[in-house]
């Protein structure tokens, strides 16, 4: 008897050690939620340098430990948190509104790029670069007040269709990041869209998409002016530009419109450069990813010699400033929801 009660306080005392140990460890009984976390991204370096990042972020006392006021995340989106190819998405709705309006402008057919664009002849049109997309943005869009805006574009998003996948635009958003997002804000984290796309092209559907509201999307604009028409209060889209954020535009847009230095960001081309360099600056722990698109047979495989989301600077700093490549092909289990 004397002999089952010392094993018995022994099996006892074991087992309070054991919990013990696992209050005094916070790595320990971590492991369950983490394997459970991120679910669409493969088990590797990737996930798991993602995964340490955000958990050190919140453990006080941590060398990783950010305070929440300071854990802002922002993500370009073209090609980040949506596919871009063959054109990016805003482009292919400004395209749509040429051809649709094209019978009410008969000079069009000798301007360019709307000559090329109602020709079918992509390849001059977007030879106009970013001036001749301003240009046919501004003329298929201003006058509009920003209501009429945002929902041309919500009825554009609900009925066109992708001219390779054929699924709805908004269809081809990425699981991964998705789970990425909501990972990040379960953990007190603050995430921002900072595109070169337009602000209220992305406001019109993006909080649908991918929980972030209108007021932390920071994006390219047009000029725009307040006016009251049959005595309602309105504002109207000027066919100006207004502000470019994309490349050094990009940092800023943050400082303009975030007024904080992020820790987190992710992009995926060289138009996302200066703003992982921005992040990279902090003198608080910080993390920089960038989506590298290999995977030709779920996506599309493209990087320094495309002509839409080029990736040359970034693959080759990567490893100077830290960021962590991301490898679609073999880091994400799934693309599209």
């Amino acid at each position: 008897m004397k002999k089952v009660f010392v094993v018995g306080v022994i099996i006892l005392l074991g087992g309070f050690g054991f919990f013990k140990n696992i209050y005094a460890d916070p790595h320990i009984g971590q492991q369950n939620v983490r394997d459970n976390e991120l679910p669409s991204w493969s088990d590797g370096n990737t996930r798991q340098r993602i995964l340490e990042f955000v958990h050190n972020a919140i453990m006080e006392g941590n060398a990783g430990f950010i305070p929440e006021q300071d854990r802002i995340a922002v993500f370009d989106n073209d090609g980040t948190l949506w596919s871009e190819q063959p054109l990016y998405f805003q482009f292919m709705f400004v395209l749509d509104r040429v051809k649709e309006l094209a019978p009410q402008h008969p000079d069009w057919k000798t301007k360019e790029p709307f000559k090329s664009v109602i020709a079918g002849d992509l390849k001059t049109a977007l030879a106009s670069g970013e001036k001749g997309l301003a240009a046919m943005l501004a003329a298929t869009s201003a006058g509009m007040t920003t209501d009429e805006y945002t929902q041309l574009v919500k009825t554009w998003i609900a009925t066109a269709v992708h001219p390779v996948t054929k699924k709805h635009y908004n269809e081809m958003i990425f699981q991964p990041m998705l789970e990425l997002l909501q990972l990040l804000r379960t953990n007190g984290f603050q995430t921002f869209i900072v595109s070169g796309g337009e602000t209220d092209f992305m406001r019109a559907w993006a909080t649908d998409a991918y929980g972030i509201p209108p007021q932390q999307i920071v994006g390219s604009t047009l000029k725009t002016k307040f006016e009251i028409v049959n005595g309602k209060p309105v504002i109207r889209r000027l066919p100006q530009l207004n502000f470019v954020d994309d490349k050094a535009g990009k940092p800023v847009g943050i400082q303009q419109y975030i007024g904080k230095k992020p820790v987190f960001a992710a992009g995926n081309s060289d138009g996302d450069y200066e703003m992982l360099q921005w992040t990279s600056s902090n003198t608080l722990p910080h993390l920089g990813i960038i989506v590298h698109h290999t995977d030709a047979q779920r996506e599309f495989a493209y990087d320094r010699k495309s002509h839409i989301g080029q990736l040359a600077k970034g693959l080759d700093s990567a490893a100077r400033y830290g960021w962590q490549l991301v490898d679609m092909k073999n880091d994400w289990k799934t693309i599209y929801p």
